[in-house]
């Protein structure tokens, strides 16, 4: 069994105890850290790119969906490779959107072999 290719991934949350979870979880490949969405956004316009983007659902100042949102019309091609946190309180908006948009969700608390399955998901 070889090696999984180490992916570029942005993780977008504004917790940092939970970001640096996750940076410990993704160990192997190459995780940026975003503080919130206009940070996240901020990496975006300078040109970066990822393979997966993993951001929180409900971030102060910016929500992920308006992150969501941003970033179809800044760098359409990466909408694709969003994986959605949620503390599980949907409101009837973010459930349309989930319906609407299809990306993977993960609900907290997670695993490492949920955050891999919801990243290897979407690189299939």
């Amino acid at each position: 069994m070889s090696e999984p290719v180490p992916r570029k991934i942005l993780v977008v949350d504004d917790q940092p105890m939970l970001a640096k979870a996750i940076r410990r979880m993704l160990a192997g490949h190459d995780v940026t850290v975003a503080g919130g969405a206009r940070d996240a956004l901020t990496k975006l316009e300078a040109g970066e790119r990822y393979d997966v983007i993993i951001s929180d659902l409900m971030m102060p100042g910016m929500s992920g969906m308006e992150l969501h949102a941003a970033i179809a019309t800044l760098a359409p091609e990466q909408v694709a490779r969003m994986v959605f946190m949620t503390g599980g309180a949907f409101t009837p908006q973010a459930r349309t959107f989930f319906e609407e948009v299809g990306c993977p969700t993960l609900e907290k608390p997670f695993d490492r072999a949920g955050l891999l399955a919801a990243i290897d998901s979407l690189l299939v």
